[in-house]
């Protein structure tokens, strides 16, 4: 589901921090996915409009002058990559607010939560299952270094979010593969239109899983019974090829050319055929094997 991600930032975007503190937390998360300072101004970069317009509330709540730097177009995406500018001294005190808010992120839950949503709008992203794709369930969160990505799992676990990180070329990935870990950021962060989604895949991937195991066991237990069909027939073929079978008692003759004369009948096929319960027919077999492992261990 490409545009899961989406989704996600569709409900956290109905979201926006009532107070100073919050909104400090949600522009230090910006900055650490996607921001740099660049001279005498903080640059963050941003592909996606809703986002962007996001991000500029945040820095009017702050008081920040913001203006826009550039604009290119991706024409593989086909999506506009907007780079914005805080400028000016208020952006200098602006982030000396947000820095300071991101220290008292451990003892405040309400801002920790306005870190972790802006964090994702701003460098998250969620992939699920596509079909019988190989691929499972991903969400993550991408920083520009080690230090915040590794901050960003500690606020996860505050909620008993357990992630991992891991770099990737010149950026660190915070991330989660458990779909029942994933359900719950989902209800965490509060985007509960994706996480109702969400259950409904998980629901139909379950159920896919379930019906795929049943479908191997019935074929491992239907290749079984071709190995036991083809090793019965080997054996009374060559209990028939040395005369043995005509010296046998009537039962365990018809077993054995029943076997022969049909050797991709299940056992209860042959019980119908002979009119024999599964237990007889079954200890007739053995007999029969028995009869043939002794004649081949004489030999």
């Amino acid at each position: 589901m490409a545009n899961f991600t989406s989704e996600i930032r569709r409900d956290l975007l109905a979201y926006f921090p009532e107070d100073r503190e919050g909104a400090a937390a949600a522009f230090v998360a910006f900055l650490a996915t996607s921001g740099a300072v660049r001279g005498d101004a903080l640059e963050v970069v941003s592909e996606n409009e809703r986002v962007a317009e996001y991000f500029l509330r945040l820095t009017e709540a702050l008081g920040v002058r913001t203006e826009v730097r550039s604009v290119l177009r991706d024409p593989k995406r086909k999506k506009d990559k907007l780079t914005f500018a805080c400028v000016g001294a208020d952006a200098g005190r602006a982030l000396n607010e947000a820095f300071g808010a991101a220290k008292t992120l451990p003892q405040n839950a309400d801002a920790a939560l306005w870190y972790v949503r802006a964090a994702f709008l701003s460098g998250g992203s969620c992939t699920l299952p596509r079909g019988g794709a190989k691929t499972g369930y991903h969400f993550e969160c991408v920083f520009n270094d080690a230090a915040r990505a590794e901050a960003f799992c500690e606020r996860l676990a505050a909620f008993e979010l357990y992630a991992k990180c891991v770099a990737r070329g010149d950026t660190f990935v915070a991330y989660i593969k458990s779909r029942e870990a994933i359900s719950d950021a989902l209800f965490v962060l509060g985007a509960n239109g994706a996480l109702k989604k969400f259950n409904a895949v998980s629901a139909v991937r379950e159920a896919n899983n379930n019906e795929n195991r049943i479908q191997n066991c019935i074929a491992g237990n239907a290749d079984k019974t071709a190995i036991a069909s083809a090793a019965q027939t080997v054996a009374f073929r060559d209990l028939q090829r040395r005369g043995v079978l005509n010296e046998l008692p009537e039962p365990l003759r018809k077993t054995a050319l029943a076997r022969l004369e049909h050797p991709t009948y299940s056992l209860a096929e042959l019980c119908g055929l002979l009119n024999v319960s599964k237990g007889g027919l079954n200890h007739r077999i053995r007999k029969l094997m028995k009869l043939y492992e002794e004649r081949e261990t004489d030999q």
